[in-house]
């Protein structure tokens, strides 16, 4: 894997900036786009996908899913019509996001899917599945890097 984008990320406007440049070189596909998260606590993936869902014109408060596990948001955007918002961590195993429907969000091209904790959940992600890495510099500072 190379990477694609890097930003060393300062403030949340820096975040939101990026998460707007990852978006935009998506490709609509023939199924969900999906956005693999992967960090530790603290690394910015939530931060990363409230900028994404308020660029994509959310307008919800946005809370990590992680006791919910998945929450949709409907868009008014022209390649999109939902976002789903996945947070992984309390799983045990992937079958327990297969019993939450997964495939059928997967086959959807209307969906753009962020998967936070996607370590957790790898063997259920298209090949095509856009990968993004969080790590914590300080209390204000993320690298974030998209390989290929």
């Amino acid at each position: 894997m190379r990477a694609r984008m890097k930003l060393v990320s300062k403030s949340v406007a820096d975040t939101r900036a990026f998460a707007e440049k990852i978006f935009k070189s998506l490709t609509p596909g023939a199924s969900a786009r999906v956005l693999a998260l992967y960090g530790d606590l603290g690394s910015g993936k939530t931060t990363f996908v409230q900028s994404l869902g308020k660029f994509l014109g959310v307008t919800h408060s946005m809370q990590s899913p992680t006791f919910v596990l998945m929450k949709r948001y409907e868009l008014n955007h022209s390649s999109f019509k939902n976002f789903i918002h996945i947070d992984a961590y309390r799983l045990e195993k992937p079958d327990e996001l297969a019993r939450l429907d997964f495939e059928r969000f997967l086959s959807d091209p209307a969906n753009i899917i962020a998967v936070e904790w996607a370590e957790r959940v790898e063997t259920l992600l298209p090949q095509d599945t856009t990968r993004i890495y969080f790590k914590f510099v300080d209390e204000t500072t993320r690298e974030i890097e998209m390989l290929e």
